[in-house]
């Protein structure tokens, strides 16, 4: 994988850039509080029923696989078993036409107050801890389900040498709008390119499309 880029295998990057996450995740949080609360009062007023703070598994750095934490935006579901589970059996890589979610983002399931913290991205927040506890970074591709990347091809697999971030160059380059061949293109080109100033780059458009809720679903 042409060297695994000099950056993402240089160690002063990696050291500060962790020293960097931890200070910005602990900080956001502690100042976030009132946000956190209300947002977790907004859901249980919603969904009484349903539990504030959805985890699932999802696949980290190398492949390695941590419980990310999020805002719940959907209710249980009312299949047999609960929710659905997502099963793939591509033979050569994720296709590049594949979409995770539906066309027009609309979910039956999504709740009211879901909805509104999917469009503001505020049931990312609790990701903050995903980034203090050193299972993520602020900036970097987002998190996959292992039954995705457990069928990357080798060239897919690129964007696993780094860890998954809160946000990063794909979703400030289309968010929901893209198939996941364009996804892969744009955390490639962040993996190759990865520096300070890209992570910059990359929170200043995060914050102005949170701002509108741009693109999000």
């Amino acid at each position: 994988m042409e060297q695994k880029v000099l950056l993402v295998s240089s160690q002063e990057y990696r050291k500060v850039k962790r020293i960097v996450d931890f200070t910005v995740a602990l900080v956001g949080i502690v100042v976030l509080i009132p946000v956190f609360l209300l947002v977790a009062l907004l859901i249980k007023l919603d969904s009484p029923k349903e539990k504030v703070v959805f985890v699932q598994t999802r696949t980290g750095l190398k492949n390695e696989p941590f419980r990310i934490f999020k805002f719940r935006s959907m209710r249980q579901s009312n299949r047999p078993g609960g929710a659905k589970k997502h099963v793939y059996d591509w033979e050569h890589g994720v296709p590049d036409d594949f979409v995770f979610k539906s066309a027009t983002g609309k979910d039956p399931e999504v709740s009211t107050i879901g909805a509104f913290v999917r469009k503001f991205s505020l049931d990312e927040l609790p990701q903050l801890v995903n980034v203090l506890r050193g299972d993520m970074s602020l900036v970097g591709p987002r998190p996959e389900i292992p039954a995705i990347t457990d069928l990357y091809s080798r060239s897919q697999q690129t964007r696993l040498l780094v860890k998954p971030g809160v946000t990063g160059w794909a979703q400030v380059n289309g968010r929901s709008n893209m198939n996941h061949g364009q996804k892969m293109a744009y955390d490639s080109h962040y993996v190759k390119h990865i520096s300070w100033k890209m992570d910059c780059q990359i929170i200043v458009m995060t914050v102005k499309q949170v701002l509108v809720g741009k693109d999000a679903v």
